[in-house]
């Protein structure tokens, strides 16, 4: 991502917190940054071993709960498949239904919001006598660019 793109995250993130009155620590914010730079989604010890190069006092659970607040915040996801975390691009909605589309090949995550994937799992809940609390939607597969590469 750009960094103009970045540090425009970041600073919209700075707002909602203030708004929110949620602490959004020197740290959290550099954790946050890192995740947007990232071009896939990163798992929580490769996100450690990044912050260790400007702090490198933080221990495990410095990111644990670094996460725990992005996530709560709306500002991250967490893919579940992976066990990694991508910048969500949709801070002002923090209540969306995404659906992401991981690549196999390169880590790519492409998220994109929906309701209708919601529509269709609260119906096919509703017939089986299910009540849904939490869905994710990950397909696995390749990207376009990955695509275009196996074609050579």
């Amino acid at each position: 991502m750009k960094e103009a793109m970045i540090e425009n995250q970041l600073r919209q993130a700075e707002e909602l917190c203030k708004k929110r009155n949620a602490r959004l620590t020197p740290q959290r914010l550099e954790v946050l940054r890192l995740i947007a730079q990232q071009k896939s989604a990163i798992s929580a010890y490769n996100l450690l071993d990044l912050l260790r190069q400007t702090e490198p006092q933080a221990k495990p659970p410095t990111i644990y709960r670094a996460l725990d607040f992005l996530l709560e915040q709306g500002f991250i996801h967490r893919i579940e498949s992976t066990n990694s975390f991508v910048l969500c691009h949709h801070f002002s909605t923090p209540s969306h239904n995404s659906v992401f589309f991981i690549c196999n090949r390169c880590g790519r995550v492409q998220e994109y919001t929906t309701e209708s994937i919601k529509h269709i799992l609260h119906r096919m809940a509703i017939a089986s006598g299910f009540s849904i609390t939490h869905n994710i939607v990950e397909p696995h597969g390749l990207c376009l660019t990955c695509i275009k590469v196996q074609a050579y």
